[in-house]
């Protein structure tokens, strides 16, 4: 542990692998991810006549599961798929399964309660009660995507919305949002601040509701669903999930809400066989400096929390989620913004729109198959397996929206790069 923390102090790549973790079946997740799927299936023929794009659909948020391009995203032994979040309808990223799960959840609790939705009135009724909406706020604290998925539903039923942007978040973002006819404040602090000043500005109003993404049930339940997805995904494709064939999933992990959600999903879908790490900016290792070390935020290790990968610019983990994946989660590994942004241009030579939080999922292989602590990992948890036998599953977060101008610098900061990976990096388990 002492080479570990000295490798996490130095910003530089490093996986830890979890003490606790116990591979199980989880009944306990299976009973929350059925309520999931239930929801949003409850709420899909509302979203379908919301938003045009997804009638074709019947109102189903899903994305697609990719084969990677061979050789594109490091050298690996296995099978590398790529689930397509980057491209996921109506927010363009994974913060769509959960802000907009948590809106229209909200929505209909609220008009259940004040007596405008009757318990069996279709919930399509709700599109026709912006007069309603339109006297309550959604507030929300954000470094970018989550703010986008939160103020695009809102304001798709008629809520006011005021999004809490922090100091790292992308103009282009901001731009949006306010394109939408949403509220944005700036922070000159970081996101940690963020969230507190929208809790702040909702505590004394009846009238507003407050998406947490420190702490919400909500959020963490839309965003487990997408588990029973990829599991119908890899159904079709003939990919049987076993003891001789596991599931590796790596997640990009800022607060911790998307990443937490799927973790547990994936354990109640696929029990012992599934294997979930979350994967962090270097200076922004919140889930590991908590998980690893108890330290309170990343400023305790000497880390700046600043990177490209907006998105995962966090100084804190989730209680909510540091307690549900507590033996759930397999281990974390951390990623630099040059390997991230060398990815975003290796997305692009094959016609895949990344932002560079979208790509930090691509470390994990390359940890788990080349590190010391993945050597360790794979001894203690598959040590049956072959290693071209593992599925690994890498979750892109977003893209879609991002603008062609920034994307382009993307690319130009990646083009002045060296074509080398940093990773991996050997470390002492």
């Amino acid at each position: 542990m002492i080479a570990l923390r000295d490798t996490v102090r130095a910003g530089q790549s490093a996986l830890w692998v979890n003490p606790a973790y116990m591979p199980a079946n989880d009944p306990v997740a299976r009973v929350d991810l059925d309520r999931a799927c239930d929801d949003w299936a409850m709420l899909a023929p509302l979203l379908a006549r919301l938003f045009p794009e997804l009638e074709a659909s019947g109102g189903r948020i899903a994305s697609d599961l990719i084969p990677a391009p061979a050789g594109a995203f490091g050298d690996h032994a296995g099978t590398l798929l790529i689930k397509g979040d980057h491209a996921l309808p109506v927010a363009g990223s994974i913060k769509a399964r959960g802000g907009l799960f948590e809106v229209f959840m909200c929505a209909v609790t609220q008009a259940r309660a004040a007596g405008v939705l009757a318990p069996n009135a279709p919930l399509t009724d709700l599109a026709d009660m912006r007069d309603f909406f339109a006297a309550r706020t959604i507030a929300v604290g954000s470094t970018g995507n989550l703010g986008l998925s939160v103020g695009i539903a809102a304001r798709a039923l008629g809520y006011a919305c005021v999004v809490h942007m922090s100091s790292d978040a992308k103009p282009w973002k901001v731009d949006r949002l306010r394109k939408l006819g949403v509220e944005v404040v700036l922070h000159t602090a970081d996101y940690t601040t963020a969230v507190a000043a929208a809790r702040d500005a909702t505590a004394d109003d009846p009238d507003s509701y407050f998406v947490d993404d420190e702490s919400s049930e909500l959020l963490f339940r839309g965003y487990s669903a997408a588990a029973a997805e990829l599991a119908a995904q890899l159904d079709a494709m003939g990919v049987a999930i076993g003891p001789d064939r596991p599931l590796c999933l790596y997640l990009p992990c800022g607060i911790g809400g998307a990443p937490g959600g799927i973790a547990y999903g994936a354990r109640a879908m696929f029990g012992a066989h599934a294997h979930s790490f979350f994967v962090e900016p270097q200076q922004s290792a919140s889930a590991l400096c908590q998980m690893a070390f108890d330290a309170p935020s990343v400023h305790d290790l000497g880390l700046s929390n600043r990177t490209e990968a907006d998105g995962m610019a966090v100084a804190t983990l989730s209680p909510l989620v540091r307690a549900r994946m507590h033996d759930r989660l397999a281990g974390v590994c951390t990623v630099g913004d040059a390997d991230m942004l060398r990815w975003v241009a290796a997305g692009h030579a094959h016609g895949l729109q990344f932002e560079p939080s979208a790509t930090a999922g691509f470390a994990g292989p390359q940890h788990l198959m080349h590190s010391a602590a993945g050597k360790a990992f794979r001894t203690a948890h598959m040590a049956h397996v072959q290693p071209e036998n593992i599925v690994h599953v890498v979750w892109a977060t977003g893209g879609l929206f991002v603008p062609d101008a920034a994307h382009r610098a993307f690319l130009d900061a990646a083009a002045a790069l060296p074509a080398a990976l940093d990773l991996p990096q050997e470390i002492t388990p």
